[in-house]
């Protein structure tokens, strides 16, 4: 991976810490999600219109990425609900670079050298240490498989909006859409579920979720476009380090709970990511 490459992937880590802490900060996280879903599908349909349209079976590629996003904020909403951000943003986006580097090794035709999975395993193990206090300090359990079926999801769309931006040969005009099936996914599953009530808010909510929406959106794109540049499990691996970003926000800015299990897991982290530089 490129030394310009990965900066912009850290940068991106950085930006999706931020709007999940912009998210796990207001009172009800499902309409955070909605309302940062919604300004992210608005700004995706004006980018939209700016490159051409999809053709050919990258529609297909695109409905699966939609799908795949929209199932991702819902499992990590409902996480939210009932854990921190420096508990629930680990095991969610901890778990994922482990799924995507062995679904990978079978299906992807990058080549990822044996130093680059050994930075991976341990980025995975510190995050896995970031969220082993769920278990030791008796927070609600029901965290744990919310979190791990966003991470199942990450993974999915980490594989196919690589594969898909690659075969679409336009990282802007597949982040575009993807993120306009997303909005209207998460649209109607919210319509049918909550009613139109879901979607009153304030002024400030409103505001707050488009702020959150545009974060998502600009490190979302700068994923895509990594993901066409280098191979996708080193992408994945590097935007996981928005764990250790996520925790310190949790920390300095939410006024969670520190440990020394937590700063250990920060160190192994780093580590990983110096690995997969060297």
């Amino acid at each position: 991976m490129e030394i310009h490459v990965f900066l912009a992937v850290l940068f991106a880590a950085i930006l999706h810490a931020s709007w999940n802490a912009i998210i796990r900060r207001g009172g009800d996280r499902f309409q955070g999600m909605l309302l940062l879903t919604v300004t992210q599908a608005a700004m995706g349909l004006i980018m939209a219109l700016a490159v051409p349209l999809p053709s050919g079976v990258v529609w297909f590629w695109l409905l699966g990425s939609g799908v795949l996003h929209t199932t991702y904020k819902l499992f990590l909403a409902a996480a939210y609900q009932h854990g921190d951000l420096s508990r629930v943003y680990p095991i969610a986006r901890g778990s994922a670079p482990m799924i995507v580097v062995l679904v990978g090794f079978f299906l992807l035709p990058d080549t990822v050298q044996n130093k680059e999975y050994f930075g991976i395993a341990m980025i995975g193990i510190g995050v896995m240490m970031m969220a082993g206090g769920v278990l030791k300090s008796g927070e609600a359990r029901k965290l744990i498989p919310l979190a791990l079926g966003s991470a199942i999801c990450t993974a999915g769309y980490s594989i196919v909006d690589g594969m898909g931006a690659r075969i679409a040969l336009d990282a802007t005009m597949f982040t575009a859409w993807l993120f306009i099936f997303d909005g209207m996914f998460f649209t109607i599953f919210t319509a049918a579920t909550r009613g139109a009530k879901a979607f009153k808010a304030s002024r400030r909510a409103w505001m707050i979720g488009t702020i959150a929406g545009a974060l998502s959106l600009i490190t979302y794109w700068i994923a895509v476009w990594a993901m066409t540049v280098a191979p996708i499990a080193l992408v994945a691996a590097v935007r996981e380090t928005s764990v250790l970003f996520a925790v310190l926000i949790g920390i300095f800015v939410l006024g969670e709970k520190t440990s020394l299990g937590k700063i250990m897991a920060a160190l192994v982290i780093v580590s990983g990511i110096i690995v997969i530089r060297l």
